[in-house]
C-alpha cells in the first residue's frame, strides 16, 4: 500500500507568470477512484483543496464553517497543482477559495476542482450549545476494518481499489434505517512526509457520502456527485469522521446524498450532494 495520497514535487519549470503561486503534487495510486482507473476520487482531491484552505492567511481566532467543494471535471493522475487566496478579507468572517489544476499532455493545466470556504470568528457559545442529534457509538467501542466492503461480485471490490482500500472503517447502525452509519479515516498520509490534520482527515474521505448513503447496486447505476458542501457547527478533534447517509434519487436522472456528520465527541454538522444518476 502507497504511503500517501499525494508526493510533493518542487523542481517544476515556471510554464506561466503566475506559477509561483501554485504548490505541485503527484497523485499516487492511492487516489484512484472505484469508477475507472485513469481518475481519482474526489476525497483526496477535496483533502488538498482543504490544506490549501487552511495555509492561506491563517487567523487563529477564525474557524472553517462552511465549505462547497465542486467537481469540474475528471481529475486526472497527471501533475496537480494547488493554490488558495482570501476572496473576502475580515475579522468577523471570511472568505476564501482553493484551485485544483492537472497538467494535460499538451503541458497546458486544466482547472479540474475548487473548494470555497467560508471562515467565521470564534467566541463562548458554550450555555446555549444544541445537538439535533445522538452521539453516535465510537469508533473504538466497533469492529474496524479495511475499506467500506468487499462485496466484489456487485462489479466493484470497495474493500481493496485504490482510495476506498486506503481507508479504515467501523459500521454502526444509522438513523436513516436503509444503510448503516460508518465510521472512517484515512489509514495513510494526505502529503508525503506531513502529519494530517483532523480537518484535513475528514475532507479526506467526507465525500464517500454518496456511497454510503444508497443501496443501488454499483454494477447497474453510477451515482457520481458533482460537488460536496459541507456545513459544521464545530471542529473535529481526532482523524475519524461519523457519517450517517441517505441518497435521494429522483425521476430524471439526478439526485442528492445527504448525510449527518459526527466526532466522536457528538454531532459535527451535515453535507449534501448533487448526483449524477446514470444506468450501466
Amino acid at each position: 500500500m502507497e504511503s500517501c495520497y499525494y508526493e510533493r514535487v518542487d523542481d517544476i519549470p515556471n510554464t506561466d507568470d503566475d506559477a509561483d503561486d501554485f504548490e505541485y503534487f503527484s497523485p499516487t495510486s492511492a487516489t484512484l477512484s472505484v469508477w475507472a482507473s485513469d481518475i481519482q476520487h474526489g476525497g483526496p482531491p477535496a483533502g488538498l483543496l482543504m490544506r490549501s484552505l487552511l495555509r492561506c492567511a491563517p487567523d487563529p481566532t477564525q474557524e472553517f464553517t462552511r465549505v462547497t467543494t465542486e467537481i469540474l471535471g475528471p481529475i486526472g493522475l497527471g501533475l496537480n497543482r494547488v493554490r488558495a487566496r482570501v476572496v473576502r478579507p475580515g475579522q468577523q468572517i471570511a472568505l476564501i477559495e482553493a484551485d485544483l489544476e492537472v497538467r494535460q499532455p499538451d503541458g497546458r493545466y486544466r482547472l479540474a476542482a475548487q473548494s470555497v470556504g467560508w471562515r467565521m470568528r470564534t467566541t463562548d457559545s458554550t450555555t446555549i450549545t444544541r445537538a439535533p442529534r445522538e452521539p453516535l457509538p465510537s469508533p473504538e467501542t466497533l469492529p474496524v476494518v479495511r475499506g467500506v466492503t468487499g462485496d466484489s461480485d456487485l462489479g466493484v471490490d470497495w474493500g481493496t481499489v485504490g482510495f476506498i482500500g486506503t481507508t479504515e472503517t467501523a459500521a454502526t447502525p444509522g438513523l436513516h434505517g436503509r444503510t448503516p452509519a460508518v465510521w472512517i479515516k484515512p489509514s495513510i498520509d494526505l502529503v508525503e512526509g506531513e502529519t494530517m490534520s483532523n480537518l484535513e482527515s475528514v475532507f479526506t474521505v467526507l465525500d464517500v457520502a454518496n456511497g454510503l448513503g444508497t443501496t443501488l447496486r454499483p454494477d447497474e447505476w453510477t451515482w457520481m456527485n458533482t460537488d460536496t458542501t459541507v456545513h459544521l457547527v464545530g471542529q473535529p478533534t481526532t482523524p475519524w469522521l461519523g457519517i450517517d447517509a441517505d441518497m435521494a434519487a429522483g425521476r430524471h436522472g439526478y439526485g442528492a446524498t445527504f448525510a449527518d456528520l459526527y466526532d466522536i465527541r457528538g454531532f459535527l454538522g451535515r453535507s449534501a450532494q448533487t448526483v449524477l444518476l446514470g444506468p450501466r
